[in-house]
């Protein structure tokens, strides 16, 4: 049975209605620029007449005689949280990357007002398999205090000097603007995306693992020129994209679909066989994650292309049998 645990009510559309209920007296261009900020791209379409007085209106203001909005609660609205809602918030308090996020007084706060809540479940009954075993330490407070100083870094678009070490285990360092942070579950590791200043001009682009970095020291400057994301990921997509056919044994369609549902991809089904051909496009800096991403499959799928991605798949094949098997050559 599936039953969600956060109620669709406390959506987005809630949010915007509970910050606009905040105050007693509000106005239409507020109404309007807070749908517009804070809602999605088309919620300005129809949104605000829901909130405003009229025929389609929600009924949550009155028109004041000066023209302003007046809220018809006596009080602001207030969320409610179910037992379940509040099991699963005990339960995220034991993952440690929650401190990322939250400093310790407000962790400590929400312990206490949790505190005879039992945990929805507990992390020591999840078996992960297909993960590295070289997670980021998300306890170190080294940690914590660089991957703080990236994610403000990322949300004001602050140019900062970073010194870190490379996958080669090289010193190096320089100016960046960080562009974007993402956890990967596979590594079970967070980094950043970002472009690489030399007098204020953009010199390259570069991933840069969270846990690889020493020291983040904001310059006390920003970043004004526009950036476009999808430019940046343009940039640096592959020029022919891995082409891989995936049969539905094992279930194999759906799990591949699922575990790539992130990457752009153009998808051809061989009505007669059942099988699919898949075009994946990916940054060619996780070429080697995106192989053993691929080698995780085994014979439910096969690379056909382009030929280097397809070697590299039969050498690290080839590798692992002499691993387990031996050379069989130098047996005979």
């Amino acid at each position: 049975m599936k039953m969600n645990i956060f109620s669709e009510i406390y959506g987005t559309y809630f949010r915007i209605a509970a910050k606009l209920l905040e105050n007693e007296v509000t106005d239409e261009k507020n109404v309007r620029e807070t749908v517009q900020r804070e809602g999605f791209r088309d919620s300005v379409l129809f949104l605000p007449q829901k909130l405003l007085p009229g025929e389609e209106s929600w009924g949550l203001f009155s028109r004041m005689p000066d023209g302003t909005l007046g809220r018809i609660t006596k009080k602001a609205p207030v969320k409610v949280l179910t037992k379940l809602q509040k099991m699963w918030l005990k339960s995220k308090l034991s993952d440690p990357r929650i401190r990322l996020f939250m400093d310790d007084e407000n962790l400590a706060a929400l312990e206490k007002r949790l505190g005879d809540i039992p945990p929805l479940y507990r992390r020591e009954q999840f078996g992960i398999t297909d993960r590295f075993k070289d997670s980021d330490d998300f306890y170190s407070e080294e940690y914590i205090r660089n991957f703080r100083a990236a994610l403000e870094a990322v949300r004001k678009r602050r140019i900062v000097y970073v010194e870190f070490v490379s996958g080669r285990g090289r010193r190096m360092s320089g100016k960046f603007v960080l562009l974007k942070l993402e956890y990967s579950p596979k590594n079970d590791k967070f980094r950043v995306y970002c472009y690489l200043l030399r007098n204020d001009k953009i010199r390259g682009s570069g991933i840069i693992n969270i846990g690889r970095i020493r020291s983040i020291t904001d310059t006390g400057r920003c970043f004004r020129t526009p950036v476009s994301m999808d430019e940046y990921f343009l940039s640096r997509k592959c020029s022919s994209p891995a082409v891989i056919r995936v049969t539905d044994a094992r279930n194999g369609v759906e799990r591949f679909m699922l575990e790539f549902a992130s990457y752009e991809k153009h998808t051809v089904r061989d009505l007669e066989t059942g099988e699919y051909t898949v075009e994946l496009w990916y940054d060619t800096q996780d070429e080697t994650e995106l192989l053993i991403r691929l080698l995780s499959f085994g014979p439910v799928i096969e690379i056909l292309g382009p030929p280097q991605l397809r070697s590299q798949a039969a050498e690290r094949v080839r590798r692992q049998y002499e691993l387990l098997y031996g050379d069989k050559k130098n047996d005979t």
